[in-house]
């Protein structure tokens, strides 16, 4: 594995902690119980925005449709005002302080600058963070990192399972190297199914045709 992925956690593996932990819980009360507004606070055009159940990000040219009634913790989780480590979203199907004995379903989208990592080349790499996670907090490979279409976009994706007790806990990521960025779109649910049917949500702006003289 790179040796700039071990001198670096990336943002992603420090959101996946905080999902993992703060999103399954089992009626302990939270310190960040109460959502935030979603609100625009930073200058940093690259944050998008979400309006009408549906997160807009027009400068990495993609959108995510909310599954009906599911609750909005971006303000809650980001942290600091770096313009390099970017929490673009952070959704969960009820609220994460609230008592529950499914999955806690998920959906978290973050954007690193590539610059932060002295030897990231592809997407590819960016996994060996989150496989290190996954596999920490007792999650097993399902697939190892390989190449993915969503519409026409080609993203890199990898796939990881936990038992539960009774229950099994699904972690699909998907990555992208976009503007000098890697994007990572990390969706946690109770069923493959259900990981299937949470990245049917995810839409990417078809690209602009080159120009013809």
């Amino acid at each position: 594995m790179p040796a700039f992925l071990y001198r670096s956690r990336t943002l992603v593996v420090v959101l996946l902690f905080s999902v993992l932990t703060f999103g399954q819980q089992s009626g302990e009360s939270s310190s960040r119980a109460h959502s935030k507004p979603t609100q625009q606070s930073k200058t940093e055009s690259n944050l998008g925005a979400l309006a009408d159940g549906i997160y807009r990000n027009a400068s990495f040219g993609f959108s995510y449709k909310l599954p009906f009634g599911w609750v909005d913790r971006t303000a809650d989780m980001r942290e600091g005002d770096d313009p390099g480590k970017l929490l673009l979203l952070a959704v969960f199907e009820r609220p994460p302080e609230a008592t529950g004995t499914t999955i806690n379903s998920a959906v978290v989208i973050a954007a690193e600058k590539v610059s932060s990592f002295s030897g990231l080349k592809t997407a590819s790499d960016y996994f060996g963070p989150i496989t290190e996670l996954a596999t920490a907090k007792g999650f097993s490979v399902l697939n190892e990192p390989h190449d993915f279409v969503v519409g026409t976009k080609h993203l890199v994706r990898g796939d990881f399972s936990k038992p539960r007790g009774s229950l099994t806990m699904y972690q699909t990521s998907l990555v992208t190297l976009e503007k000098s960025y890697a994007v990572s779109f990390t969706f946690i649910g109770g069923s493959q199914d259900e990981i299937e049917e949470l990245i049917e949500k995810l839409t990417f702006s078809p690209s602009k045709p080159a120009h013809s003289p």
